[in-house]
Protein backbone atom coordinates (compact mmCIF):
# COMPACT_ATOMS: atom_id res chain seq x y z
CA UNK A 1 0.00 0.00 0.00
CA UNK A 2 1.04 3.53 -0.68
CA UNK A 3 2.83 5.45 2.08
CA UNK A 4 0.79 8.53 3.31
CA UNK A 5 2.51 9.49 6.59
CA UNK A 6 4.38 12.72 5.02
CA UNK A 7 1.59 14.54 5.54
CA UNK A 8 0.05 14.94 9.01
CA UNK A 9 -3.84 14.65 9.50
CA UNK A 10 -5.26 16.95 11.91
CA UNK A 11 -8.54 15.26 13.51
CA UNK A 12 -10.88 16.53 15.17
CA UNK A 13 -13.70 14.38 18.01
CA UNK A 14 -15.68 14.39 20.88
CA UNK A 15 -14.45 10.32 21.02
CA UNK A 16 -10.93 11.29 22.04
CA UNK A 17 -10.52 9.29 25.60
CA UNK A 18 -7.16 9.19 25.85
CA UNK A 19 -7.38 5.59 25.80
CA UNK A 20 -9.04 6.12 22.42
CA UNK A 21 -6.43 8.85 21.17
CA UNK A 22 -3.25 6.61 21.85
CA UNK A 23 -4.66 3.54 20.32
CA UNK A 24 -5.92 5.59 16.80
CA UNK A 25 -2.23 7.28 17.21
CA UNK A 26 -0.66 4.00 17.29
CA UNK A 27 -2.76 2.01 14.88
CA UNK A 28 -3.21 4.54 12.17
CA UNK A 29 0.86 4.89 12.05
CA UNK A 30 1.21 1.03 11.59
CA UNK A 31 -1.07 1.36 8.89
CA UNK A 32 1.20 3.90 7.19
CA UNK A 33 -0.97 6.99 8.66
CA UNK A 34 0.51 9.94 10.63
CA UNK A 35 -2.27 11.85 12.60
CA UNK A 36 -2.87 14.54 15.30
CA UNK A 37 -5.64 14.60 17.51
CA UNK A 38 -6.83 16.42 21.01
CA UNK A 39 -7.66 14.36 23.85
CA UNK A 40 -10.23 15.22 26.04
CA UNK A 41 -8.00 17.08 28.14
CA UNK A 42 -7.84 19.72 25.34
CA UNK A 43 -11.07 19.46 24.03
CA UNK A 44 -14.22 17.51 25.86
CA UNK A 45 -17.89 17.24 23.99
CA UNK A 46 -19.51 17.85 21.00
CA UNK A 47 -19.86 21.71 21.30
CA UNK A 48 -16.21 21.89 21.97
CA UNK A 49 -14.82 19.78 19.14
CA UNK A 50 -16.84 21.33 16.45
CA UNK A 51 -16.02 24.70 17.60
CA UNK A 52 -12.55 24.32 18.14
CA UNK A 53 -12.95 22.48 14.54
CA UNK A 54 -14.35 25.64 13.40
CA UNK A 55 -12.36 28.02 14.93
CA UNK A 56 -8.83 26.92 14.02
CA UNK A 57 -9.71 25.71 10.73
CA UNK A 58 -7.00 23.21 10.04
CA UNK A 59 -9.07 20.09 10.14
CA UNK A 60 -8.91 17.01 7.35
CA UNK A 61 -11.15 14.90 9.42
CA UNK A 62 -14.21 15.18 11.83
CA UNK A 63 -15.73 12.09 13.88
CA UNK A 64 -17.66 11.48 16.50
CA UNK A 65 -20.87 13.44 17.44
CA UNK A 66 -24.53 12.93 16.51
CA UNK A 67 -26.80 13.16 14.36
CA UNK A 68 -27.95 16.95 15.64
CA UNK A 69 -24.62 18.33 15.01
CA UNK A 70 -24.15 16.11 11.26
CA UNK A 71 -27.01 17.27 10.74
CA UNK A 72 -25.65 21.10 11.17
CA UNK A 73 -22.62 20.60 9.35
CA UNK A 74 -24.31 19.67 6.16
CA UNK A 75 -26.61 22.49 6.38
CA UNK A 76 -23.94 24.66 6.44
CA UNK A 77 -24.47 26.20 10.08
CA UNK A 78 -20.76 26.56 10.82
CA UNK A 79 -19.04 29.68 8.29
CA UNK A 80 -15.63 27.52 8.33
CA UNK A 81 -16.83 24.00 8.02
CA UNK A 82 -17.73 22.10 5.08
CA UNK A 83 -17.56 18.53 3.84
CA UNK A 84 -15.79 16.87 1.22
CA UNK A 85 -17.63 14.71 -1.51
CA UNK A 86 -16.17 11.64 -1.01
CA UNK A 87 -17.64 7.57 -0.61
CA UNK A 88 -16.10 4.77 0.71
CA UNK A 89 -16.25 1.50 -0.32
CA UNK A 90 -17.93 1.02 2.57
CA UNK A 91 -20.71 3.05 2.45
CA UNK A 92 -23.80 0.48 1.67
CA UNK A 93 -22.14 -1.39 4.66
CA UNK A 94 -24.10 1.43 7.21
CA UNK A 95 -27.51 1.03 5.83
CA UNK A 96 -29.64 3.94 6.86
CA UNK A 97 -26.38 5.95 9.42
CA UNK A 98 -25.28 7.90 6.19
CA UNK A 99 -25.43 11.75 4.35
CA UNK A 100 -24.45 10.02 0.67
CA UNK A 101 -21.62 11.63 -0.75
CA UNK A 102 -20.42 13.53 2.57
CA UNK A 103 -20.86 11.62 6.07
CA UNK A 104 -20.77 7.52 7.46
CA UNK A 105 -21.61 5.87 10.67
CA UNK A 106 -19.09 5.13 12.25
CA UNK A 107 -20.82 3.80 16.01
CA UNK A 108 -24.13 3.84 17.90
CA UNK A 109 -24.97 3.82 20.62
CA UNK A 110 -28.71 4.04 22.41
CA UNK A 111 -30.46 4.57 25.29
CA UNK A 112 -31.91 1.61 27.20
CA UNK A 113 -35.27 1.21 29.94
CA UNK A 114 -34.22 -1.70 32.73
CA UNK A 115 -35.66 -3.16 34.91
CA UNK A 116 -35.48 -5.59 38.31
CA UNK A 117 -37.38 -9.00 37.75
CA UNK A 118 -36.58 -9.78 41.83
CA UNK A 119 -38.81 -8.86 44.74
CA UNK A 120 -36.46 -5.00 44.51
CA UNK A 121 -38.16 -5.02 41.57
CA UNK A 122 -41.45 -6.12 39.64
CA UNK A 123 -41.36 -9.44 41.51
CA UNK A 124 -41.80 -11.56 37.91
CA UNK A 125 -43.76 -8.97 35.87
CA UNK A 126 -43.14 -8.29 32.68
CA UNK A 127 -43.19 -4.46 31.67
CA UNK A 128 -44.59 -3.84 28.55
CA UNK A 129 -45.03 -0.05 27.31
CA UNK A 130 -45.92 1.77 24.33
CA UNK A 131 -44.02 4.88 24.66
CA UNK A 132 -40.97 5.66 27.16
CA UNK A 133 -43.23 8.16 28.97
CA UNK A 134 -45.44 5.27 30.01
CA UNK A 135 -43.22 4.92 33.33
CA UNK A 136 -44.94 7.39 34.66
CA UNK A 137 -47.83 5.51 35.25
CA UNK A 138 -46.33 1.95 35.78
CA UNK A 139 -46.89 1.95 39.38
CA UNK A 140 -43.32 1.61 39.82
CA UNK A 141 -40.40 3.53 41.28
CA UNK A 142 -38.36 5.08 38.64
CA UNK A 143 -34.55 6.67 38.79
CA UNK A 144 -34.99 10.04 36.95
CA UNK A 145 -31.73 11.97 35.58
CA UNK A 146 -31.02 15.79 37.02
CA UNK A 147 -30.10 17.95 34.64
CA UNK A 148 -31.83 19.95 31.61
CA UNK A 149 -31.01 18.24 28.25
CA UNK A 150 -29.71 14.50 27.48
CA UNK A 151 -30.83 12.28 25.25
CA UNK A 152 -33.99 10.65 28.00
CA UNK A 153 -35.79 13.62 27.35
CA UNK A 154 -35.86 13.12 23.40
CA UNK A 155 -37.31 9.17 24.54
CA UNK A 156 -39.89 10.88 26.90
CA UNK A 157 -41.07 13.44 24.67
CA UNK A 158 -41.17 11.68 21.24
CA UNK A 159 -44.71 10.26 21.68
CA UNK A 160 -46.30 14.14 21.74
CA UNK A 161 -44.35 15.72 18.76
CA UNK A 162 -46.78 18.46 17.46
CA UNK A 163 -45.48 20.77 14.86
CA UNK A 164 -48.41 23.15 15.40
CA UNK A 165 -47.60 23.30 19.09
CA UNK A 166 -46.03 26.93 20.50
CA UNK A 167 -44.30 24.50 23.25
CA UNK A 168 -41.44 24.02 21.60
CA UNK A 169 -43.48 21.58 18.99
CA UNK A 170 -44.11 19.30 21.71
CA UNK A 171 -48.28 19.28 23.30
CA UNK A 172 -48.19 20.82 26.85
CA UNK A 173 -49.26 16.87 27.69
CA UNK A 174 -45.84 15.87 26.77
CA UNK A 175 -44.36 18.64 29.33
CA UNK A 176 -46.84 17.50 32.01
CA UNK A 177 -45.79 13.94 31.77
CA UNK A 178 -42.16 15.33 31.52
CA UNK A 179 -43.25 17.06 34.87
CA UNK A 180 -44.66 14.21 36.39
CA UNK A 181 -41.30 11.89 35.43
CA UNK A 182 -39.30 14.80 37.31
CA UNK A 183 -42.00 15.41 39.96
CA UNK A 184 -41.87 11.48 40.98
CA UNK A 185 -39.29 9.69 40.01
CA UNK A 186 -36.08 9.31 42.20
CA UNK A 187 -33.18 11.16 42.10
CA UNK A 188 -30.15 10.62 44.93
CA UNK A 189 -27.08 12.72 44.26
CA UNK A 190 -24.34 12.66 41.88
CA UNK A 191 -23.10 9.38 42.32
CA UNK A 192 -26.23 8.21 41.44
CA UNK A 193 -25.69 10.09 37.33
CA UNK A 194 -26.44 7.71 34.73
CA UNK A 195 -29.02 5.34 36.64
CA UNK A 196 -27.17 2.38 36.82
CA UNK A 197 -26.05 2.24 40.48
CA UNK A 198 -29.39 2.74 41.85
CA UNK A 199 -30.90 0.03 39.99
CA UNK A 200 -28.08 -2.00 40.98
CA UNK A 201 -29.00 -1.19 44.84
CA UNK A 202 -32.02 -1.55 44.80
CA UNK A 203 -33.22 2.13 45.00
CA UNK A 204 -35.43 1.58 42.01
CA UNK A 205 -36.95 -0.72 40.15
CA UNK A 206 -36.61 1.32 36.49
CA UNK A 207 -34.02 3.18 35.17
CA UNK A 208 -32.52 4.40 32.29
CA UNK A 209 -28.72 3.60 31.05
CA UNK A 210 -26.47 3.50 27.77
CA UNK A 211 -25.95 0.73 26.02
CA UNK A 212 -22.11 1.46 25.47
CA UNK A 213 -21.58 0.67 29.03
CA UNK A 214 -24.05 -1.94 30.53
CA UNK A 215 -22.24 -5.00 29.68
CA UNK A 216 -19.16 -3.73 31.76
CA UNK A 217 -21.53 -2.49 34.61
CA UNK A 218 -23.19 -5.96 34.62
CA UNK A 219 -20.02 -7.62 34.98
CA UNK A 220 -18.94 -5.90 38.01
CA UNK A 221 -22.59 -5.26 39.55
CA UNK A 222 -21.67 -7.51 42.71
CA UNK A 223 -18.67 -5.20 43.71
CA UNK A 224 -21.29 -1.86 43.95
CA UNK A 225 -23.97 -3.69 45.40
CA UNK A 226 -25.44 -6.68 48.43
CA UNK A 227 -28.41 -6.77 46.21
CA UNK A 228 -26.86 -6.93 42.30
CA UNK A 229 -29.04 -6.87 39.01
CA UNK A 230 -26.23 -9.89 37.57
CA UNK A 231 -29.17 -12.33 36.84
CA UNK A 232 -32.40 -10.54 37.55
CA UNK A 233 -32.29 -7.31 35.14
CA UNK A 234 -34.56 -6.25 31.97
CA UNK A 235 -35.08 -4.39 29.03
CA UNK A 236 -38.68 -3.08 29.16
CA UNK A 237 -39.94 -4.02 25.97
CA UNK A 238 -40.86 -0.51 24.52
CA UNK A 239 -43.45 -0.49 21.19
CA UNK A 240 -41.84 2.75 20.03
CA UNK A 241 -37.78 1.62 20.35
CA UNK A 242 -35.85 4.11 21.50
CA UNK A 243 -33.45 6.76 20.39
CA UNK A 244 -29.92 5.95 19.51
CA UNK A 245 -27.12 8.27 18.71
CA UNK A 246 -24.84 7.47 15.76
CA UNK A 247 -21.18 8.70 15.26
CA UNK A 248 -20.31 9.84 11.99
CA UNK A 249 -16.69 10.52 10.05
CA UNK A 250 -16.35 13.62 7.37
CA UNK A 251 -13.47 15.40 5.50
CA UNK A 252 -13.14 18.46 6.12
CA UNK A 253 -12.33 21.02 3.17
CA UNK A 254 -9.52 22.98 3.75
CA UNK A 255 -7.66 25.58 2.37
CA UNK A 256 -4.35 25.31 0.78
CA UNK A 257 -4.27 21.35 0.79
CA UNK A 258 -3.12 19.75 -2.60
CA UNK A 259 -4.50 16.96 -4.19
CA UNK A 260 -1.85 14.40 -3.17
CA UNK A 261 -2.80 15.37 0.46
CA UNK A 262 -6.73 15.14 0.37
CA UNK A 263 -5.73 11.54 -0.94
CA UNK A 264 -4.17 10.82 2.09
CA UNK A 265 -7.40 12.01 3.97
CA UNK A 266 -9.75 9.85 2.16
CA UNK A 267 -7.44 6.75 2.66
CA UNK A 268 -7.18 7.20 6.21
CA UNK A 269 -11.27 7.92 6.30
CA UNK A 270 -11.49 5.09 4.14
CA UNK A 271 -9.53 2.09 6.80
CA UNK A 272 -10.50 3.99 9.85
CA UNK A 273 -14.77 3.27 8.75
CA UNK A 274 -13.58 -0.14 7.44
CA UNK A 275 -14.97 -3.28 8.63
CA UNK A 276 -11.24 -4.50 10.15
CA UNK A 277 -10.63 -1.51 11.53
CA UNK A 278 -14.07 -0.86 13.05
CA UNK A 279 -14.03 -4.12 14.68
CA UNK A 280 -10.98 -3.48 16.08
CA UNK A 281 -12.31 -0.32 17.42
CA UNK A 282 -15.50 -2.23 18.60
CA UNK A 283 -13.63 -5.14 20.71
CA UNK A 284 -10.99 -2.66 22.44
CA UNK A 285 -13.86 0.14 23.67
CA UNK A 286 -17.33 -1.70 24.00
CA UNK A 287 -19.06 0.16 21.21
CA UNK A 288 -21.42 -1.16 18.38
CA UNK A 289 -20.54 -0.67 15.00
CA UNK A 290 -22.86 0.69 12.08
CA UNK A 291 -20.47 -0.96 9.38
CA UNK A 292 -22.51 -4.43 9.16
CA UNK A 293 -19.24 -6.41 8.01
CA UNK A 294 -17.70 -5.38 11.15
CA UNK A 295 -20.64 -6.29 13.22
CA UNK A 296 -20.26 -9.94 11.81
CA UNK A 297 -16.55 -9.68 12.73
CA UNK A 298 -17.32 -9.13 16.19
CA UNK A 299 -20.50 -10.64 17.17
CA UNK A 300 -21.20 -13.51 14.10
CA UNK A 301 -24.67 -14.01 14.70
CA UNK A 302 -24.98 -13.32 18.39
CA UNK A 303 -25.77 -9.62 18.28
CA UNK A 304 -26.64 -8.65 21.61
CA UNK A 305 -30.41 -7.85 22.37
CA UNK A 306 -29.88 -4.18 23.15
CA UNK A 307 -28.89 -3.26 19.59
CA UNK A 308 -31.66 -4.75 17.96
CA UNK A 309 -34.00 -2.27 19.55
CA UNK A 310 -35.94 -0.21 17.02
CA UNK A 311 -34.48 2.75 16.16
CA UNK A 312 -37.10 5.98 16.46
CA UNK A 313 -34.24 8.45 16.06
CA UNK A 314 -34.81 8.20 12.66
CA UNK A 315 -38.47 8.01 11.95
CA UNK A 316 -40.09 10.73 10.13
CA UNK A 317 -42.29 13.02 12.33
CA UNK A 318 -46.28 13.14 11.48
CA UNK A 319 -46.94 16.84 9.65
CA UNK A 320 -43.15 17.34 8.62
CA UNK A 321 -40.60 15.88 6.46
CA UNK A 322 -38.09 15.55 9.39
CA UNK A 323 -36.54 12.86 11.29
CA UNK A 324 -37.04 12.43 14.89
CA UNK A 325 -32.86 13.04 14.93
CA UNK A 326 -33.95 17.15 12.85
CA UNK A 327 -37.14 17.63 14.99
CA UNK A 328 -34.81 17.76 18.39
CA UNK A 329 -32.20 19.20 16.95
CA UNK A 330 -34.37 21.78 15.51
CA UNK A 331 -36.05 22.52 19.14
CA UNK A 332 -33.48 21.39 21.16
CA UNK A 333 -32.63 25.10 22.65
CA UNK A 334 -36.50 25.78 23.03
CA UNK A 335 -36.69 22.64 25.31
CA UNK A 336 -33.37 23.43 26.89
CA UNK A 337 -35.55 27.22 27.96
CA UNK A 338 -38.56 25.28 28.72
CA UNK A 339 -36.91 23.12 31.30
CA UNK A 340 -34.80 25.70 32.24
CA UNK A 341 -37.84 28.54 33.16
CA UNK A 342 -39.93 26.04 34.57
CA UNK A 343 -37.44 24.70 36.77
CA UNK A 344 -37.29 21.17 35.51
CA UNK A 345 -35.03 18.75 36.84
CA UNK A 346 -34.08 20.19 40.21
CA UNK A 347 -31.86 18.26 42.30
CA UNK A 348 -32.97 18.89 45.72
CA UNK A 349 -36.65 17.17 46.56
CA UNK A 350 -37.27 19.04 49.15
CA UNK A 351 -37.07 22.52 47.61
CA UNK A 352 -39.23 21.31 44.23
CA UNK A 353 -40.77 24.26 42.10
CA UNK A 354 -44.46 24.51 42.33
CA UNK A 355 -46.35 22.61 39.06
CA UNK A 356 -46.69 24.88 36.57
CA UNK A 357 -50.38 26.65 35.87
CA UNK A 358 -50.45 24.49 32.08
CA UNK A 359 -53.58 26.01 31.28
CA UNK A 360 -52.30 29.78 31.68
CA UNK A 361 -48.12 29.40 30.15
CA UNK A 362 -47.14 32.12 27.91
CA UNK A 363 -44.79 29.91 25.59
CA UNK A 364 -43.67 32.52 23.27
CA UNK A 365 -41.71 33.75 26.25
CA UNK A 366 -41.06 30.24 27.81
CA UNK A 367 -39.48 29.29 24.55
CA UNK A 368 -36.68 31.59 25.20
CA UNK A 369 -33.42 31.99 26.94
CA UNK A 370 -34.32 33.96 30.17
CA UNK A 371 -33.06 37.34 30.29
Amino acid sequence: PKDYSGYPIRIYSNSNSTERTTWLVNEAKEAGFTISIDDNSVISGDTAAIQAANEKKDGDILFGLNETRWGQVVDGVYENLSLVDWTPSWAEEVGEYKYDGQAYGLVIQNVLMLYRTDELGTNGEELHFAHWADVVDSGYTWYRQNKVGGTTNANMLYPFTDPASPAGGISVDGWKTLWKYCAEGKFGGDDWKYGFDPLNKGDVAVSSFYSSSLYGKLDAAAEGSEHPITDCWKLVDIDDGTYYIAEYIGILNKEGRTEEETEAVKAFAEWFGSAETQAAWAEEFDSFPCNQGAVELVYGSDVPEIYLIKNFALTTVEGTDMTYAAYVAAHSSEWTNIMTNLGFYWADASNAPAEPDWDNLDWATLTQKAE
